[in-house]
């Protein structure tokens, strides 16, 4: 009795403490970045049909590769794991921000005003453009334990929310970039090929 009491002790605190991590640099982050180009980005991702310390622990790692690469935002195909989720932190600099992690999120509605800003992916370094989304995103998804949330989301997180949300099908943001010149020069310029590029109609 007493060691079963103490597992169950263990896996409450596990997961009390949700899936928080340092937020430093490792030399050597446990998950790899696929890059634009590498086919595992371009498949669609599964749901999750249980969330457990298994899912957590794949949040976990993700947030350590992400915090590696400086990003705010990763996706779970990006590390070639095809599973409905995503991480973000807004706030990568400041230790008391909890990240967020979103299981499963499903779009409810968008705004229907539109808003051009520039963006990035952790997929593709140093490429940066100019991406039309809309303003607010009404999402619903599950959070690291399992429970339903609900949130509208606006400005950097509505746009982050839809950028990651868009590789759960397989799609990067340069998919959705319209200016053909700066496409064509950013991916040059790092080398990527623009016949990897879907873009969509």
């Amino acid at each position: 009795m007493a060691s079963s009491f103490a597992k169950m002790a263990r896996q409450a605190e596990l997961t009390s403490r949700g899936v928080h991590v340092p937020k430093e640099v490792v030399d050597h982050p446990p998950l790899t970045i696929h890059t634009l180009g590498d086919a595992a980005l371009r498949q669609p991702a599964k749901r999750i049909s249980k969330v457990d310390e298994a899912v957590r622990d794949l949040a976990r790692d993700m947030l350590r590769s992400m915090y590696a690469a400086h990003g705010i935002g990763l996706a779970a195909p990006q590390v070639g794991v095809h599973k409905q989720l995503v991480v973000i932190d807004l706030d990568p600099e400041n230790p008391a921000t909890p990240p967020q992690v979103f299981i499963n999120p499903e779009i409810v509605a968008t705004s229907g005003s539109l808003t051009t800003y520039e963006e990035g992916c952790l997929s593709i370094p140093g490429v940066y453009l100019q991406v039309v989304r809309p303003t607010t995103a009404d999402i619903s998804f599950r959070d690291e334990h399992g429970r339903p949330r609900r949130i509208k989301a606006d400005g950097l997180l509505a746009r982050c929310l839809l950028h990651e949300m868009d590789h759960l099908h397989g799609v990067l943001f340069v998919d959705r970039v319209t200016d053909e010149l700066s496409l064509n020069d950013g991916l040059k310029e790092h080398g990527f090929e623009r016949t990897a590029v879907h873009t969509l109609r």
